[in-house]
């Protein structure tokens, strides 16, 4: 990745990008029609099991945080540049409990938990399905906020505000209680068209109204870093914190290198998020069967999309077969079936026939750590045909999988909401898989350009430049600067 311009005096941005299993600290800089950054840290994030529940551990998480903003500190030392503010993108749906004083109940629930699936009869009780996505639009996903929440003891949440993960590292870095509006979206308790929290809807739940701080919008300033942090951090206590796309994929939509309306994208990690832009949500009973969500994008914008299932399936594969192999004792003695390094797994994956078994991506059955390739040929078995254990086999199968899936979500997309699609944008880690954007060009028969990787944090640099008036007000205008200097790798259909 390019290194941010070194221009004795000039305004960078630093952009803390966290994903469910690793965390970036990212620098960047704006000018002469580009965009450049420069990774300073990274750090794994995970969950971890306490006593039978998945939790983050957002202590550790925030530790990470603080040493990564040190070394933009350092970074923009070294460089002679200036850190003019921070911005904070995270995954969706998850908090923390913070009470009068600030301080968290406890570490925050993972989404992976079960805890939020055991809730929904409960809230469709009160609420049913179709009035739920009148208000919000949101997607059913049986882990979003609003079934969280649900699941708290009422008792919990007496004295307390609910923080999402990304409001909550700005409210320990500024002591300023927000809540960003693209990830508000996400909570089922936000009111798609009013473009505010849905206080019925908490009201019916039990929950007190004002359970989240009040809303603002990518490109305000949150606040200004706490002493303590600044001493910590070497950063001015002047330093901003300014609200982007919190939601990641608010951000990485942000930064699609679109030269036109007429895009798809996939925000494609952990979890794929695949979709269209809008300028208003689609509150039809047809969308709401169909499970696509609205969530708010930057600058008023519809993300209209689906959460499909993401490259979970491959990692939580690989780290299967990792364990294999250690259980083993040694590459001599491990069996057959274990897999080779990712380059050569998708090397044999390619290899493969088309045509091959696929599966439910958006299965629940997958969504829990666990035995993933065995819970894959289970899934295949189950339908009559037989998955191979040879790990190249289960890859080709995941792959597949997701573009048949990709394909399907795009053209309900376009459907859906009458938009056309002319080319799809695969952004993020996804992007760098040579083999999932040839099959998705495949599969859907539309032309795919891949990249940036760094598309979250272009999209939360980008915001922040904007706001300090180092970068074009328009979105598209936004977006030809990353075109420009992240043009990508173009993949055509094959037949």
């Amino acid at each position: 990745m390019t290194a941010a311009p070194a221009v004795p005096g000039a305004a960078l941005f630093t952009a803390v990008d966290i994903g469910a299993s690793s965390g970036r600290v990212i620098v960047g800089g704006v000018g002469g029609g580009a965009a450049e950054l420069h990774v300073v840290h990274r750090f794994p994030n995970g969950v971890v099991d306490r006593v039978g529940a998945l939790h983050w551990d957002f202590d550790a998480l925030f530790a990470e945080v603080l040493t990564g903003l040190r070394a933009a500190a350092d970074h923009a030392a070294a460089v002679g540049g200036v850190i003019a503010s921070i911005g904070i993108d995270t995954w969706a749906v998850d908090y923390g409990l913070v009470d009068a004083a600030g301080e968290l109940a406890g570490p925050p629930f993972s989404y992976r938990d079960g805890r939020g699936p055991r809730a929904v009869a409960g809230v469709h009780e009160r609420i049913g399905p179709e009035r739920l996505y009148e208000t919000t639009g949101l997607q059913h996903l049986p882990f979003n906020t609003i079934f969280q929440l649900a699941a708290e003891q009422a008792p919990g949440l007496a004295g307390h505000q609910a923080l999402l993960i990304p409001d909550l590292i700005a409210f320990k870095l500024t002591g300023s209680r927000r809540t960003e509006s693209t990830n508000a979206s996400t909570t089922g308790l936000y009111d798609a068209v009013a473009g505010e929290w849905a206080t019925e809807f908490l009201a019916a739940l039990d929950l007190p109204v004002e359970l989240f701080p009040p809303l603002i919008e990518p490109g305000e300033t949150i606040g200004t870093l706490l002493p303590a942090v600044a001493a910590r951090t070497g950063l001015p206590a002047a330093t901003q914190v300014v609200a982007v796309g919190s939601h990641d994929t608010a951000s990485a939509v942000a930064a699609v290198p679109a030269r036109g309306p007429k895009f798809a994208y996939i925000s494609s990690g952990t979890w794929s998020l695949v979709g269209v832009e809008l300028d208003a949500p689609v509150l039809t009973e047809a969308s709401r069967t169909a499970n696509f969500t609205n969530e708010r994008g930057v600058d008023g914008t519809t993300r209209y999309l689906r959460n499909v299932g993401g490259l979970w399936l491959l990692s939580e594969s690989i780290r299967a077969w990792e364990q294999e192999t250690h259980d083993a004792g040694s590459p001599a003695s491990a069996p057959a079936a274990l897999a080779p390094p990712l380059p050569g797994l998708l090397a044999a994956a390619a290899a493969e026939p088309a045509g091959g078994p696929l599966i439910d991506v958006d299965s629940a059955d997958f969504i829990a750590p666990g035995n993933m390739p065995e819970r894959i040929r289970a899934a295949v078995n189950a339908t009559g045909v037989t998955l191979e254990t040879r790990p190249a086999a289960v890859v080709r199968c995941i792959l597949d999988s997701l573009a048949a899936s990709y394909a399907t979500t795009v053209r309900q997309a376009g459907r859906l909401s009458g938009k056309p699609v002319d080319v799809i944008h695969i952004v993020g880690g996804g992007s760098q898989n040579e083999l999932l954007c040839q099959l998705t060009a495949n599969a859907t028969g539309l032309p795919v350009v891949a990249g940036p990787v760094e598309a979250t944090a272009l999209g939360n640099v980008l915001i922040q430049a904007r706001a300090a008036g180092a970068a074009p007000t328009a979105l598209p205008d936004l977006r030809a600067i990353v075109a420009t200097s992240h043009p990508g790798t173009r993949y055509v259909p094959q037949s």
